[in-house]
């Protein structure tokens, strides 16, 4: 065998013994998609639960299986609870949309303005200011229930909407969330072209900085109305009457009646807790169109 042919016959070896970098993609591929469909049956099994639930009465939920229909009871369900104490349902439904909605849209336009502010002003004391809101969302909320619960009681807050309005129009994080995304998005250039035009600080920041924060505002929208709406231990705390109660509260009370007297309301817990979900998913859609166009936004950029 000439060395020509040897040196050929090698390099054929090399390339069947060679590992495939095609056929590695493929198998990370498989890999991360059963981890990703994994994570997805895991995330939907109380999802699905919760759906079957919904569908029993009383005593079906106790002797079928949990995890599939029996009699369909769903229609008789949502009647009851949005009749039962004359509707009660409905006026947490309400409360619980005034705190999250109202709460949050104004929490959203503090937490972009103050971001902004930290972000392209430089003023004595910006880092110290910066490092108190860094501080302040480490705290949990848990240990700022009772102070804000005695101050409003000072202020005579307690059980009415204000007491939950308020502590919604201050976050923190959201404060974080703006300005990081403020430094990334609003280059100075532009600010300063806006004020050489004559607009003023309010004009610059209506007209141009808002429509630019677009994605971070409706990011930072989504997870103060996901919060509130969530909220469990300040209406607890703050919220007397019922007819102020958000759904968390409503529904943790008609839990709790099987213990007091005897009434057993577990199909309409259930069932209220499905229709509680419903807004989350319906406001996770309306927000995606937002996070697309801020997308596209960045490429053209």
């Amino acid at each position: 065998m000439t060395l020509t042919e040897e040196r050929a016959k090698n390099s054929h070896i090399r390339r069947l013994t060679k590992p495939d970098p095609a056929a590695r993609s493929r198998g990370g591929q498989r890999f991360l998609l059963v981890g990703l469909a994994l994570a997805s049956v895991y995330s939907l099994f109380p999802v699905w639960w919760l759906i079957v639930a919904a569908t029993k009465d009383r005593t079906s939920l106790y002797q079928t299986n949990g995890m599939w229909f029996a009699d369909w009871h769903l229609w008789s369900n949502l009647h009851q609870v949005f009749t039962y104490e004359n509707g009660i349902f409905l006026r947490w439904t309400a409360n619980s949309f005034l705190y999250a909605g109202v709460g949050s849209l104004g929490g959203t336009l503090l937490a972009l303005a103050t971001g902004y502010g930290l972000a392209r002003f430089d003023f004595p004391g910006r880092g110290l200011v910066f490092a108190c809101v860094v501080g302040s969302f480490l705290i949990p909320i848990a240990l700022l229930t009772l102070p804000l619960y005695l101050l409003f009681s000072e202020i005579g807050l307690v059980d009415t909407p204000w007491a939950m309005l308020i502590p919604c129009l201050i976050n923190p994080f959201s404060v974080y969330l703006a300005k990081v995304y403020t430094e990334a998005t609003i280059p100075y250039e532009l600010l300063e072209a806006a004020r050489l035009d004559g607009a003023g600080e309010l004009r610059i920041f209506f007209s141009i900085v808002l429509r630019m924060m677009t994605t971070g505002g409706a990011t930072v929208f989504l997870l103060a109305f996901v919060n509130t709406w969530n909220a469990f231990f300040l209406p607890l705390t703050v919220l007397r009457g019922e007819e102020n109660w958000t759904l968390n509260i409503g529904l943790y009370n008609w839990s709790g009646k099987r213990a007091e007297s005897g009434i057993d309301l577990t199909s309409l817990v259930l069932t209220g807790a499905l229709l509680s979900i419903i807004p989350m998913a319906i406001m996770m859609v309306a927000m995606r169109r937002y996070w697309r166009s801020g997308v596209t936004l960045g490429a053209l950029k």
